[in-house]
């Protein structure tokens, strides 16, 4: 079922329900009140019957004259029946009705007054005391006018209310048109976007309703997805690329060395390059497998000594500085020792740690690296590496810890764009905090604030 009818029907029943309930009450009220109408006219026609046959004695022949005269269409004979106190009519012609009883009299006398409808007929009773005894007045009067009234306003509300049915479900029809056109138009626009391009925004109606939050909900998720494709396309790319020269490496060696006998020395040489390049392919899958958060920490977080980490940094990548005419200097200026010491992962902040100082050295050109350890004051450790390289431009710095993001400045310095990414990884995890600090033609600082653990 459609919005559109959904929307119709609902209206359409809400209207009913409402409508016959507020037919209901308007019908009671209106029954009630006539009802009352009618047994008040009977209560005055009773009192004139008792005056005109109970006073017939003390009145004056001219003024009962008179009272018949004014008077004869209410209190005719048939009409009236008046019981004296051993419940027999002894003025009147309504004799022997049936639907007078015992107890309506005995109620009459004792609360002064009864009414009640019978068959076809209102009667009203009065009790009524006289200087010839006490006696009860019955008077009747036909309720077809009453029933009329009831059953005409009946046909008069059924009326109104299947017209009202009618009227509103085509209004509603009408309506949820103009309400559901704006939704129809966002399908519509969803349908022919081009799904080449999914990141393509619907234009916003700026109507700041409903339908202006799911447009923007729209673009927003298609935002999502499509970083999230553009992640995986680039995710494809370096994976080929990253592959393709290690594998062509040791398929290279491979088909040389087969092409004749090699001496034992030239055999081990073979096989450490094809091991190195091995080695090389496993570093990059564990990266990944680290980046899509498929690994899980096989071991609880222990104490490690950072210092330890960066010294052990420093020996595996103070060769490759020198290998660039450049150094890697260790400043260390903690009082505390202590503050040496973090609950954390070893393996993986080492490749963190790792991955900043390695990009310091190779965008540090033939500059020197420091790495400062120092106590913040409120016991904090902090961890500065600073090159003296080509820097970071503000618009890549906005960017730069995104996953496979390189500077636009990186020349042909080979890289990935993944080890910054996965360093902040790695200290969001530790709930380390990151901050870098560049300027073009300068260099760049990267400072580390580690949390009081203690």
């Amino acid at each position: 079922m459609t919005l559109r009818n959904r929307f119709t029907i609902i209206s359409s029943l809400s209207f009913g329900i409402v409508t016959i309930i507020a037919f209901a009450v308007v019908f009671f009220a209106y029954y009630d009140s006539t009802r009352i109408s009618y047994f008040e006219r009977l209560r005055n026609t009773a009192l004139i019957s008792a005056i005109y046959y109970l006073e017939k004695d003390e009145l004056p022949k001219s003024r009962h004259a008179q009272i018949k005269t004014e008077y004869n269409h209410l209190i005719e004979n048939k009409k009236v029946a008046v019981y004296n106190k051993y419940n027999e009519v002894t003025f009147g012609q309504n004799l022997n009705d049936k639907n007078i009883k015992a107890l309506h009299l005995k109620s009459a006398r004792n609360n002064k007054m009864v009414q009640f409808m019978a068959g076809n007929n209102f009667y009203y009773g009065i009790f009524y005391p006289d200087n010839q005894g006490d006696f009860v007045v019955f008077v009747k009067a036909p309720n077809d006018s009453f029933k009329s009234q009831m059953v005409r306003l009946s046909i008069i509300m059924l009326a109104v209310l299947i017209l009202g049915l009618l009227a509103i479900y085509f209004l509603s029809r009408y309506l949820s048109k103009i309400v559901y056109k704006p939704l129809s138009n966002v399908v519509d626009r969803i349908n022919n976007v081009d799904y080449t391009n999914i990141s393509s925004a619907i234009t916003s109606t700026h109507t700041h309703d409903e339908i202006d939050d799911l447009i923007k909900s729209y673009n927003k998720l298609f935002g999502r997805i499509s970083e999230s494709i553009l992640l995986q396309q680039n995710f494809i790319n370096y994976v080929s690329h990253e592959f393709k020269t290690p594998l062509a490496a040791i398929s290279g060696n491979l088909e040389v060395f087969a092409q004749k006998d090699r001496t034992p020395e030239e055999y081990r040489k073979v096989v450490k390059e094809s091991l190195d390049n091995v080695y090389e392919i496993e570093s990059i899958l564990n990266n990944l497998l680290l980046m899509s958060g498929l690994t899980k920490l096989e071991s609880s977080h222990q104490q490690v000594r950072i210092d330890e980490l960066i010294w052990k940094i420093y020996e595996k990548l103070n060769p490759k500085a020198q290998e660039n005419n450049s150094s890697i200097k260790i400043n260390l200026q903690v009082n505390t020792p202590d503050l040496l010491e973090f609950p954390g992962n070893e393996t993986l902040l080492y490749l963190a740690l790792y991955n900043i100082v390695e990009n310091a050295i190779k965008y540090s050109g033939h500059h020197s690296v420091e790495i400062v350890l120092s106590e913040e004051k409120d016991r904090h450790l902090l961890i500065e590496v600073k090159d003296q390289g080509r820097g970071i431009s503000e618009d890549d710095l906005q960017k730069i810890t995104e996953t496979f993001y390189r500077g636009k400045n990186v020349d042909n310095i080979k890289g990935s764009g993944i080890g910054l990414s996965l360093s902040k990884s790695i200290f969001d995890h530790h709930h380390i905090q990151m901050k870098i600090n560049s300027v073009v033609g300068s260099g760049t600082q990267v400072s580390l604030i580690f949390p009081v653990t203690k």
